[in-house]
């Protein structure tokens, strides 16, 4: 599904755990590291796509996680004209996102890759929560930043965000 601007709807997770790192995960066969994301179908609303992807991504369920936020806006990329499909119809030029951020409240152990029905991730970590920011491919750098922004205050209660290289920077405990 295109919108009439070109633009696929998406949904894209920041999953956290306790100490306010978030779920890096590396794309199957390459050396490409993102956060959990996928399309939204026709007939859902961007709640349910978030819960059908994060379980054909990562094997987590809705009560393996703690829903914390989501952006209240679409946040959009365009993709790279060399990514364009242009024998394509609609044509595609980039997708919009409703970012959510979730706490995993499961065990780590619940984490795995083979629920979809194609495997896009073969391997994650936890990370610093502004590491995503240097490791995504260019092109999603400034939807990453502005869904960061906007989430990074809700993800564990007891934070404090401040200002540290001009990001919004979590401290737990403060």
């Amino acid at each position: 599904m295109i919108d009439s601007k070109g633009y696929r709807p998406n949904v894209g997770m920041i999953l956290c755990n306790d100490d306010g790192r978030v779920f890096w995960a590396k794309r199957k066969g390459a050396n490409s590291w993102q956060f959990p994301q996928g399309g939204i179908d026709g007939d859902e609303d961007p709640e349910t796509a978030m819960y059908r992807e994060l379980w054909e991504e990562t094997g987590l369920r809705s009560e393996d996680v703690e829903l914390l936020g989501r952006t209240r806006y679409w946040l959009r990329y365009k993709l790279p004209d060399r990514y364009i499909r242009k024998n394509s119809m609609p044509l595609c030029i980039g997708q919009k996102q409703i970012w959510f951020i979730l706490r995993m409240i499961s065990d780590e152990s619940k984490v795995r890759f083979d629920c979809g029905h194609k495997q896009e991730f073969d391997s994650w970590k936890w990370v610093e929560y502004w590491h995503p920011l240097k490791d995504v491919v260019y092109f999603k750098r400034k939807v990453y930043r502005k869904a960061m922004i906007e989430l990074g205050s809700m993800l564990i209660s007891d934070a404090v965000p401040v200002r540290a290289d001009g990001y919004l920077s979590i401290r737990k405990g403060q």
